[in-house]
């Protein structure tokens, strides 16, 4: 294992290069191939414009601000609960997020003609928020410590009542609600468009500005909240800036894109083996990562059985749910 001090700016470097590489290439593969002649400025037929800047690179554009704020939020959410298992997923985040979203769309939508555009986006903030409060104030264990059995059972209780309650309002709405709702809940990038990827540029970057200026606390804040305290830390300011950036770039994420899995978990696991715990260098890895990783995973997506598409949620969930059954499995070796 190689630890921070190994690591420098010019990994990040590379890693920014991978990612402007893997963006170039993505925007050329799908059901509609396109020439490298357009990544070079040369002029493109109509048909092949129309599919790269109204179609492709809104999409490429919203997976990497997408999957960089899912990275972050989790590794982020993994420092303040000092867990490792802490997961906008797997903690409810987002189904919670999931949950607001589909009660506006059902209940509340067409009825605010001020609130049509960005209801949407404020009830997956609110969702998002609602459940990490619940799970801070129930995730802890005996003397004040996060439990990992407390969490992932917090987890599931609220995974299984916002499907519960999903489940009552897919008989509540209509046909066109009842569609929009499945394919949406599976998670897909398929509805990027400028408008929404403005909203995005706007809330995102701030997201993952707040989450990276709360790097070096969240280091001190794995000393525990005594040694913290006395190093000068405010634990509550951190924890609320935290939880308020998690919460809003999480559930904004989720109401562009539906719920994609396993980022927030995958993504930290294994760049914490190269970077170390440090979230200095961890938080801004994390970002990039993600982001590669949402663009391969979309990518596939939309190329395996071309023209139809494939959620991409349903990719992220294949390549996470082995990682963290694996996972699951080492901890329960190295406990027993």
């Amino acid at each position: 294992m190689k630890g921070a001090g190994n690591v420098s700016l010019p990994t990040l470097v590379l890693m920014l290069a991978g990612l402007c590489a893997m963006l170039a290439t993505c925007s050329l593969v799908g059901s509609i191939g396109l020439s490298p002649r357009i990544l070079l400025g040369e002029l493109p037929s109509a048909l092949e414009w129309q599919v790269w800047s109204e179609v492709r690179l809104p999409r490429l554009l919203l997976a990497v601000l997408v999957g960089s704020t899912l990275a972050a939020g989790g590794t982020a959410m993994q420092g303040l609960f000092r867990n490792p298992l802490a997961d906008p997923t797997l903690l409810g985040q987002a189904s919670g997020a999931g949950l607001a979203v589909s009660i506006w769309v059902v209940l509340f939508k067409g009825r605010f003609a001020g609130l049509e555009r960005y209801g949407q986006f404020l009830a997956g903030f609110i969702g998002a928020l609602l459940v990490t409060l619940v799970i801070f104030r129930i995730g802890r264990g005996y003397k004040g410590r996060e439990s990992t059995i407390t969490l992932l059972l917090a987890g599931l209780v609220i995974n299984t009542l916002t499907g519960a309650v999903g489940g009552i309002l897919t008989y509540l709405a209509s046909e066109e609600q009842l569609r929009q709702l499945s394919l949406w809940g599976m998670g897909s990038l398929s509805s990027a468009e400028w408008s929404t990827l403005a909203v995005a540029c706007l809330v995102l970057p701030l997201t993952l500005w707040v989450l990276a200026r709360c790097a070096a606390d969240l280091d001190l804040f794995q000393l525990g909240d005594v040694s913290a305290h006395a190093a000068g830390l405010d634990g509550d300011r951190l924890k609320s800036r935290v939880v308020l950036a998690s919460s809003l770039g999480v559930g904004l994420c989720v109401a562009l894109s539906g719920i994609i899995g396993f980022i927030g978990l995958l993504v930290p696991h294994c760049l914490r083996l190269y970077f170390g715990p440090g979230h200095r260098l961890l938080i801004p890895a994390s970002m990039l990562c993600g982001a590669i990783l949402l663009l391969v995973a979309d990518t596939l997506a939309r190329s395996l059985t071309s023209p139809a598409e494939i959620p991409v949620g349903l990719v992220t969930s294949i390549i996470g749910g082995p990682y963290f059954l694996w996972l699951l499995l080492g901890r329960k070796v190295r406990e027993f």
